[in-house]
Formats: structure tokens, C-alpha cells, sequence
């Protein structure tokens, strides 16, 4: 019997409407079936909330999942990648590992309660995101906390150096795959 794999193609940020539709499609694979997913993914990031909530899904999935950055994998993208299991990467992608940041509406007045709940929050994600690298990549989390500082790119071949890809390939599905899109301009 060959094994079954469905393919899905993430283009764009990592948000509520989007990770929706990526959980909606495996959902749709999982009810199919399948014994595998390849998540073809190129993302300039998006929300912490979601892309944490798409990594635990994916890792904890009972199908393996692998991984394939076709663009750019940035930001929040990196702990959507390292759910794979296997992770590939073409040859002319990239990938930004950086800190978390946080947005302030213009004119906006914070009391100090309020300025320490933002830092503490930013501290935990912070902290989560680097234990995800970390254990996608074997690093340590000081390691990556210490790369997320540096707003780090990385090359393909950087990326397999450090543990974050594991194969330069450029073939993403085979001819007559069924691939579901996912798609944010």
C-alpha cells in the first residue's frame, strides 16, 4: 500500500483567518485518511497567539508532518517550520529568526501595571518561541534567545548548519498531487 500524504500551501501572515484555514485543511486530510502532511510554507510572520497554536497542533498531530519553505520563512514562521518532522528548504529561500516586539496605538498611555503585564507578557513569548527553536534545532534556549537578539537570517545552507533545515531540495510535490492553498495577499 503506498502511503498517503496531503499537501497544503501556506503563502502569507501568520493570523487568526489564516491559521484557521491551515488547521481546517488538515482537519480535511486527517478525516481523509492521510499518513502524512507537507506543510509547503512561505511566510514574512505574523501573531505569536497563532503561530504558537499552529505549532502545537502540528507537533502534536498523530501523522508526522514535515515542512518545506519554498520563500521566506520568517518570524513566526520559524516555529510553524520546526513542527516538521523533516524540513526541507529550496535553494534560493531565507529565514529571520528575531525577538518579539509589541505595538502601542498612537497616543497611548499605559499605567506601570500595565507597562510590567506588556513586558512580562513579551518575556513568556519570548521564552516560549525560543524553546520551540530550541528543541527543533537542538540548540539550547539561551542559544536561541540569543539569535532572536540578533535578528538573525540565515541562508539554506546556514539554516541546515544550524540545525534549523535539514535538506536542500527543490521538488515540492509530485505531478497529480492534490495541494490545498492557503493564500494571504
Amino acid at each position: 500500500m503506498s502511503e498517503s500524504v496531503g499537501y497544503v500551501k501556506f503563502v502569507g501572515n501568520v493570523d487568526g483567518g489564516t491559521a484557521s484555514a491551515l488547521m481546517k485543511a488538515v482537519d480535511e486530510y486527517l478525516s481523509q485518511g492521510v499518513s502524512r502532511i507537507v506543510l509547503l510554507l512561505s511566510s514574512p510572520g505574523g501573531t505569536v497567539f497563532h503561530g504558537l497554536t499552529l505549532y502545537n497542533y502540528l507537533a502534536g498531530l498523530p501523522i508526522e508532518v514535515d515542512t518545506h519553505n519554498f520563500g521566506t520563512v520568517d518570524s513566526i514562521g520559524a516555529a510553524l517550520y520546526v513542527a516538521g518532522k523533516r524540513r526541507f528548504t529550496v535553494p534560493d529561500a531565507r529565514f529571520l529568526i528575531h525577538g518579539v516586539s509589541a505595538n502601542f496605538p498612537a497616543n497611548t498611555a499605559l499605567e506601570e501595571g500595565q507597562l510590567a503585564e506588556r513586558l512580562a507578557g513579551l518575556r513568556s513569548d519570548t521564552a516560549n518561541i525560543a524553546s520551540v527553536l530550541a528543541r527543533g534545532t537542538g540548540k539550547t534556549t539561551d542559544e536561541l534567545h540569543n539569535v532572536m537578539l540578533a535578528r538573525t537570517v540565515l541562508t539554506p545552507a546556514q539554516a541546515i548548519a544550524f540545525g534549523l533545515a535539514h535538506e536542500i531540495k527543490s521538488d515540492l510535490f509530485p505531478s497529480g498531487a492534490r495541494v490545498t492553498s492557503i493564500i494571504k495577499e
